[in-house]
């Protein structure tokens, strides 16, 4: 009986950890690429606009419904997956190279990228850069930068 006790609260632990924060989302809301798309060839820089739907934007740290702000996952698997997936998850996005913030309530970048290809997906972040109960994120999409 305690092992299946255990089972259980494992399940449910991997679950509420793959689900996100504790911050809820609306589960209509969407996060995009707008002028971006896979399979897309540019030239560095390049200027990436992030579009959302059914959920505003809010700069970190603000704690109102229905809001977030985003960030930009460069070349590393999409969230939830790799070594730090569970992580990210539960306790939100690192800030480094290959995971940027846009605490500010930005909507757009410029980025210089090196020649060849490269992964985006976006996700936004509630107040603490955690994502959301139900995550809104993108679709991992791939560039190649000429």
């Amino acid at each position: 009986m305690k092992a299946i006790f255990i089972t259980i609260a494992l399940c449910l632990s991997a679950t509420f950890a793959m689900a996100g924060g504790s911050t809820p989302s609306n589960p209509d809301a969407q996060v995009y690429f707008v002028n971006l798309s896979d399979g897309d060839t540019v030239q560095s820089p390049v200027t990436v606009v992030f579009g959302l739907t059914g959920m505003g934007i809010a700069p970190a740290g603000t704690e109102k419904e229905n809001t977030g702000h985003h960030h930009l996952l460069i070349d590393r698997p999409p969230l939830g997956e790799g070594e730090d997936g569970a992580d990210e998850l539960a306790y939100g996005l690192p800030a480094d190279d290959n995971h940027i913030h846009f605490g500010g309530g930005q909507t757009e970048v410029t980025l210089d990228l090196a020649p060849g290809p490269h992964t985006l997906q976006l996700v936004l972040g509630d107040a603490g850069h955690v994502p959301h109960a139900t995550p809104i994120v993108s679709e991992v999409i791939t560039i190649t930068v000429e």
